[in-house]
């Protein structure tokens, strides 16, 4: 049986593990935006707490991600079910190139700017709002493209401890040694990956040429 067949053979559950790491997958970023947006704002406007923020980001960064599924097990409420955990655990990893690249695009924008906006009456809210998050927007959205591709990858792992997706088939292929196996779940990840990075790359370019008109 060559590949094509054996994954035909397959179709069902590799789309009903598929559409469960897509959504592992789009509830992680969903909170990473939540998160990650707000803070990188704050420290644009407070450079007091860059360090704090960013370096806490960034040990998580650094963290294996079976390890930090293991250290998220004890915790009340989230250890009680593995799709909490999982998604807890991926909005974590996700969170540093969103802070990231809102700081880093707000910080980055001329000062006349904000002079000039702010010689309008602007307050801080509208200032924010209006002129600063779209001016950064292409810079953001760069951002969550890289979380995105990070998260799909990450999210393999969320099978180890039974939160679904397409790890599932990784898992189960090593265990089998069988490679048909491991690339039923490597393949649609990786094109999953592929159509995210792509979509967002394309948002990134639109808004991009939108404000640089």
């Amino acid at each position: 049986m060559n590949l094509l067949e054996f994954f035909y053979g397959h179709r069902a559950e590799i789309f009903t593990l598929t559409v469960e790491h897509f959504c592992l997958v789009g509830v992680s970023i969903a909170l990473a935006v939540l998160i990650g947006i707000p803070l990188g704002i704050l420290i644009a406007r407070r450079p007091a707490w860059n360090k704090p923020v960013l370096g806490s980001a960034n040990v998580i960064q650094t963290i294996p991600s079976l390890a930090l599924f293991g250290f998220l097990l004890p915790v009340p409420w989230l250890g009680e079910r593995a799709t909490r955990l999982a998604i807890a655990a991926l909005t974590a990893y996700a969170l540093l190139p969103i802070i990231r690249n809102t700081c880093a695009g707000i910080a980055g924008i001329d000062s006349g700017v904000r002079e000039a906006a702010r010689g309008l009456g602007m307050t801080d809210r509208q200032l924010l709002f209006q002129v600063e998050l779209p001016l950064a927007l292409s810079v953001i959205v760069a951002g969550v493209r890289t979380a995105t591709v990070i998260t799909v990858g990450v999210a393999t792992i969320a099978a180890a401890i039974g939160a679904g997706g397409l790890g599932e088939f990784i898992f189960r292929g090593l265990s089998m040694v069988d490679n048909r196996v491991i690339l039923e779940g490597a393949i649609p990840a990786a094109l999953m990956a592929l159509a995210a990075d792509f979509l967002l790359g394309l948002a990134e370019r639109r808004l991009f040429h939108s404000f640089s008109k």
